[in-house]
């Protein structure tokens, strides 16, 4: 919100939608790395069963994790960041 509560301005609107889209993109990204390094090996090479089970469910669990907490943390960094310093100024240096 502006500092006087009223509606969000056009450019805060868009940076807003500009870090939830990075946000996503970097944890598909992130998820998938992990997912790759933990599920790989399962899926490159010939495995036992249980090892391969084991390992793709511990790569889906790991990268799920980590996506939904680079998404959370991403967007709360944001808030953070557009919210002023001090209660009732707009920039640090006011």
């Amino acid at each position: 919100m502006t500092d006087s509560g009223g509606r969000r301005t056009q450019a805060e609107r868009d940076a807003t939608t500009v870090e939830i889209g990075y946000a996503l993109c970097s944890a598909v990204f992130a998820a998938a790395v992990v997912y790759g390094a933990v599920a790989g090996p399962a899926l490159l090479f010939r495995l036992p069963a249980s090892t391969e089970w084991l390992a793709r469910r511990a790569g889906t669990v790991l990268a799920v994790a980590l996506f939904a907490a680079r998404v959370v943390g991403v967007l709360v960094r944001h808030r953070r960041a557009a919210q002023p310093s001090q209660p009732g100024r707009t920039s640090p240096d006011s």
